[in-house]
């Protein structure tokens, strides 16, 4: 009995250092992709269509296919979506001028948190389309029709909370500034000597 009990100890602490070892190797590989943001999403959008072309010619998994473009869709919204909503937070900081402050747009779902559980996501549903047990069979067009209508009313009421709003959530690069010159200030609102 107690040769079991050594032998399971052991087991699970080679298994609690190698997880432990693994995930570390994972985010410092994940830490190296940061600065790479265009090769990480063709990345992803490549292991998408392997997806799609598995699923087509395998004709099946439909179910799985549909729950993975539900979360994406979800992980999306919050993508695009602020991370404070004026109308739950309180009341906010009193401003002479609306104008006048600058607000960076904060995401509630990061770019980096979007693209790893969208990565995760997929990788997931490729490996769910190896087993028979998660091809239920299923009308799809159904599914096609269903979540169609669920992206037209789920993008409707968040562009009209975008208007309504007045926030973007993207930005194209750095804005561009005056170039300093004598008696013209570098940035608007500084003085220069």
């Amino acid at each position: 009995m107690k040769r079991i009990q050594t032998d399971v100890v052991v087991f699970l602490t080679f298994f609690f250092i190698f997880s432990f070892l693994f995930i570390r190797r994972v985010q410092a590989l994940l830490d190296k992709t940061i600065l790479y943001p265009i090769p990480r999403w063709l990345g992803l959008l490549a292991l998408i269509g392997l997806y799609a072309l598995r699923v087509y010619y395998l004709g099946g998994w439909y179910i799985v296919s549909y729950g993975l473009a539900i979360f994406i869709l979800n992980l999306f919204i919050g993508f695009i979506s602020p991370l404070g909503d004026p109308d739950s937070d309180g009341p906010l900081l009193p401003m002479k001028n609306a104008n006048e402050e600058f607000k960076p747009f904060a995401r509630k779902v990061p770019e980096m948190v979007f693209w790893v559980k969208t990565t995760r996501a997929v990788l997931v549903a490729f490996f769910m389309t190896l087993s028979d047990f998660f091809n239920i069979p299923v009308y799809w067009p159904i599914l096609v029709l269903y979540f169609i209508v669920l992206l037209m009313a789920t993008m409707r009421r968040q562009i009209t909370d975008m208007v309504k709003r007045r926030y973007l959530p993207c930005s194209w690069g750095k804005p561009n500034y005056e170039k300093g010159g004598k008696g013209k200030p570098l940035f608007k609102g500084s003085t220069s000597n």
